[in-house]
């Protein structure tokens, strides 16, 4: 491996197919600290930096061509990522480059028209999005969005009590937010929070805030938690172009498997609500997702779904990178 020396205006770069590392940079100057690069291909990256700043880490292959990979905060002077997709990359090179907004949301990149869908994960079923200029809530349900920018739009899956409060609304909205939830959810909505809702049954389309928004069956299979109907919705939203698939609370149900041209799925692996390791792995060998995430992975007993297990069962020929990221 390699550490080169580029003007402070170019950032620090590191290339992963270099041979030897080279020390080049100050202590006080933000630097990669020994790129490993994993079995799997995958490059474990360290970036040292001051405390309080928030940086992008961009790949390229080229070094003419750059891709966000992740904007994250520097946290006890570093920085650490995990680039899951760099085995299907010839060569790879990063740059990091210091975010000077005190408001954007922090997490993983998607480049998409209109600018990137950037992706932060929250708490247990619930996430953050970004893109051109819009921040959409998933399922806010946790006390987990202290320092975050407030929602635009809000989607909710379902009303159970760990992907919907409806009093925690007001507090993580700006003016002019828009709803848009499963029908059972709007029933528990009051007056004053319906008109500015879409209902969503199965099959129903919308396009809130430029986001296009379409209701599929959230369910489990022998009926129970989730019984097959209107009430449980997955959503897949259309962004820049991009289609990313939350699934919500479901098993790998028909309509899951047979899912096409899904650039990001959110697949749900938790005991005895939603789906198995094993469930999850083949519903994502069927549909092939470019890109999934394991969330919502806290069992009932309090342990936490085995997601190397479900990493394991991918399978590499199908090139679906696997992102496994904090929820908890």
């Amino acid at each position: 491996m390699h550490a080169l020396r580029f003007p402070k205006s170019l950032c620090t770069r590191a290339s992963l197919f270099s041979l030897a590392l080279v020390p080049v940079l100050s202590a006080q100057e933000p630097r990669f600290d020994n790129p490993v690069l994993l079995a799997n291909r995958e490059v474990a990256l360290t970036l040292t930096a001051p405390n309080g700043q928030t940086y992008c880490i961009d790949a390229s292959s080229d070094l003419t061509q750059w891709v966000a990979l992740a904007s994250l905060p520097v946290t006890a002077g570093q920085v650490r990522h995990t680039d899951s997709g760099a085995p299907w990359a010839r060569d790879r090179f990063y740059v990091a480059r210091q975010v000077t907004s005190s408001t954007a949301l922090t997490g993983d990149h998607l480049p998409a028209a209109g600018g990137d869908v950037v992706i932060h994960p929250v708490f247990h079923s619930s996430l953050a999005l970004s893109w051109s200029n819009q921040i959409v809530y998933i399922d806010p349900a946790a006390n987990s969005y202290a320092g975050l920018p407030k929602a635009d739009l809000i989607l909710y899956t379902h009303d159970h009590a760990d992907h919907f409060v409806a009093n925690a609304i007001p507090s993580l909205t700006n003016a002019g937010v828009r709803l848009c939830a499963s029908p059972g959810v709007y029933a528990k909505l009051p007056s004053s929070l319906r008109s500015l809702t879409v209902a969503l049954s199965h099959g129903a389309t919308t396009n809130l805030k430029g986001i296009g928004i379409e209701a599929l069956p959230a369910y489990n299979l022998a009926n129970t938690p989730h019984a097959k109907g209107t009430n449980n919705n997955g959503y897949i939203l259309t962004l820049g172009g991009r289609r990313l698939y939350i699934a919500g609370d479901t098993e790998n149900t028909p309509e899951m498997l047979a899912l096409e041209n899904i650039d990001v799925a959110f697949l749900p692996m938790n005991q005895p609500y939603t789906m198995t390791v094993t469930q999850a792995a083949a519903a994502a060998n069927a549909f092939r997702p470019k890109i999934v995430y394991p969330y919502h992975y806290r069992n009932a007993n309090g342990s936490f779904a085995d997601l190397e297990s479900f990493k394991s069962q991918i399978d590499p020929r199908l090139q679906v990178e696997v992102r496994l990221r904090k929820w908890y």
